[in-house]
């Protein structure tokens, strides 16, 4: 165990930075504060002399972590890679006004009372100096509380824990103001303590010491360099014993008896020039996990056998090996029986690794691995710049999205449009429905009248199919044409400039699109590919809905101050229009075009089919395998081709059972 009652970075546990008390952190005890410690006249703590004294201290803040305000509990760090239980214990404040009534923004630290509300805080792991991996959202309440996270943690890292609501003060012009200050006071969170267990490890031997040593006894290594030294009964018998173990597991089909063998004279070798019986068995161990029979596929063409059946279905739905329930179902041929299959399938979906076929697909489908590249324009997005856990937000909505559709296996047509949605606070906000509080997920049934639902209008596609400063509906609606509808638009052609929208607000990107399309090299592609990016126009780089553009010119300017603090600098612009014709079809806005798109949707469960069957097996959908797909879809269409059935569908067809 490892109890840590948190350091802060600056030259004391408790700082101002600049002056500034919004950049400051500040000690508190219960729900009080702590002026004498703060200024210097008292000890930081009461240590070990009065341990309830002790369990009260705690150090607050007012602001997002960001440096210089970088609270993280830095006197623990993990002595080694593994799993860890960490306890963290906190709660919400209150911090009254400033004295002065210009400036009652400012909080005055020596005036603390409970909090009025929870505060989401997201946990990181951290590695010096600022790379950071999120491991956990928690709420924290008035009342203190107590939170437990089960997490992974690599050797020497840190905790860090960043109030994801407050503001990330930052100097510039003008005056600055916390958004989130009242005339009253502003929130602030207190943390106490963490409390670590850990690495927990199964009881010796382990799994994985089984799979390379079988039980073969071991002890204490004496050099260092490895932790445990094995004992060999018979080295040469046990070394050819262990090592032909480890390749019928790592190749994931029959080997012959040489093959398994091959690497056994790099494991002689070795012992002959120095080694002990660990390190050579390593080093034959290495051999065969950079060898082809481990790191590629090598299916013969044609049908495949169970063994290559079962280890594409673990590929496509697991993400690893098949496990030993396949293994044993291949091996006595029965994985090919369509009952058999269609059941691992379940048992697949139905595990917790099927998480990484979720978060790995919607990586490849929707491009979602991109959700944290471009960042808000500081001057035209001030409400997002600096919000990390609204991207984070954005990528765990879509995740939740998908697993449910495959839980539920929901017809395919919620791709486009769907009465639901999962929000936590900040996503609620932004999508301007009823509030709920907190980091947490929910799911949502939409207002009759809202124009979410559906991937279309989530911020992770919205944010991907943007560039942080503007949006393009040549983009988004060449990403809808070939994520969505499964039809890929044709490269634009050369030496034709793009068209870059005027961050001044003379010009919308419409009107300079319908200049664009004046060229007749240009028009034919144009009119299939902008009009449902004029319905995504409604939505801004992080997919707020917008009736007006943003500009850092004009006369309308809007009131405010962002994240950072300081006052917005971006004006009201000219309308979206975010009408248009599909297939023929009009349209005025985005629940309009939502509508047309499920009146086919065939065609949304088909590109689903497709998007499956590249990322199972590698290959594009061809001109012969049409009718397969057709045909998959003919089975799945009395269920509204639920999403779930499609997968099915796919893997009991030659679309997957062939190479």
């Amino acid at each position: 165990y490892a109890r840590d009652q948190g350091s802060y970075t600056g030259p004391m546990k408790f700082s101002v930075f600049n002056t500034a008390p919004e950049r400051a952190t500040f000690p508190t005890l219960g729900y009080a504060a702590e002026p004498e410690i703060r200024a210097g006249k008292a000890p930081l703590t009461v240590g070990k002399a009065d341990p309830t004294k002790r369990e009260l201290e705690g150090v607050g803040v007012v602001a997002s972590a960001y440096e210089p305000i970088e609270p993280k509990f830095s006197s623990f760090k993990a002595p080694s890679a593994g799993r860890y239980k960490i306890k963290l214990c906190g709660h919400s404040v209150w911090v009254g006004p400033g004295t002065d009534p210009k400036k009652w923004f400012i909080p005055n630290l020596d005036d603390i009372s409970k909090g009025r509300r929870p505060e989401p805080v997201t946990v990181y792991a951290l590695t010096p100096p600022r790379v950071m991996r999120r491991i956990g959202n928690i709420d924290l309440q008035p009342e203190v509380t107590e939170t437990t996270l089960d997490v992974f943690l690599e050797a020497g890292e840190s905790i860090r824990v960043d109030a994801v609501r407050f503001f990330r003060s930052r100097p510039g012009r003008g005056r600055w103001q916390n958004p989130l200050a009242e005339k009253d006071g502003q929130p602030g969170l207190v943390m106490r303590w963490i409390e670590v267990e850990g690495p927990l490890r199964e009881a010796w031997p382990t799994a994985g010491y089984q799979q390379l040593f079988g039980d073969l006894p071991f002890k204490k290594s004496p050099t260092g360099a490895l932790k445990i030294e094995v004992t060999p009964r018979d080295g040469k018998q046990d070394a050819e014993r262990l090592l032909r173990h480890f390749v019928q597991q790592a190749y994931r089909r029959p080997v012959s008896p040489a093959e398994e063998i091959r690497f056994l004279p790099l494991i002689q070798n070795a012992l002959k020039t120095g080694s002990n019986f660990t390190e050579a068995m390593l080093t034959g161990y290495a051999a065969v996990l950079t060898s082809p029979g481990f790191l590629y596929l090598q299916d013969a063409p044609g049908r495949l056998d169970d063994h290559a059946l079962a280890e594409r279905l673990a590929l496509f739905l697991w993400n690893s090996p098949p496990d030993a329930e396949l293994r044993v179902l291949a091996t006595a041929g029965k994985l090919h029986q369509p009952a058999v299959l269609s059941a691992q399938t379940d048992r697949l979906l139905n595990d917790a690794r099927a998480q990484r076929f979720v978060s790995a697909f919607l990586d490849y489908w929707l491009e979602l691995r991109k959700v944290g590249v471009t960042n808000p324009d500081e001057n035209l997005y001030p409400d997002y710049y600096l919000d990390d856990h609204l991207v984070e937000s954005a990528g765990d909505e879509t995740r939740l999205f998908f697993t449910e559709l495959l839980k539920l296996n929901l017809p395919a047509r919620n791709v486009a449009a769907a009465d639901f949605v999962f929000v936590n606070e900040r996503l609620a906000k932004l999508y301007d429905l009823p509030p709920v509080l907190g980091a947490q997920f929910r799911k949502v049934t939409l207002p009759a009248d809202s124009v979410r639902g559906g991937i279309l209008t989530q911020a992770s596609v919205l944010k991907v199919t943007a560039n942080g400063t503007t949006t393009s509906p040549v983009v988004r609606g060449a990403w809808m044409m070939e994520r969505v509808l499964g039809q890929k638009p044709p490269p634009p052609p050369p030496k034709v400039p793009a068209v870059e929208p005027d961050i001044r607000g003379a010009t919308t990107i419409r009107q300079q699109l319908d200049l664009h399309r004046t060229l007749e090299s240009c028009s034919a592609c144009h009119t299939k590919i902008d009009p449902p990016g004029f319905a995504l126009e409604s939505f801004d780089i992080v997919g707020g809905y917008r009736q007006k553009y943003r500009a850092i010119d004009g006369k309308d300017r809007v009131p405010g101050f962002g994240k950072n603090g300081q006052r917005f600098a971006f004006y009201n612009a000219l309308p979206v229009e975010s009408s248009g014709v599909l297939n023929g079809q009009k349209f005025t806005d985005i629940k309009d075009l939502k509508r047309l798109l499920v009146l086919n949707e065939r065609q949304l469960a088909r590109n689903l089919v497709g998007q499956f069957t590249v990322f199972a097996t590698g290959a594009a959908i061809g001109f012969a395998d049409r009718s397969k797909v057709e045909q998959i879809l003919d089975q799945t269409k009395a269920g509204g081709y639920g999403v779930r059935s499609l997968i099915h569908g796919l893997v009991t067809s030659d679309l997957f059972l062939n190479k």
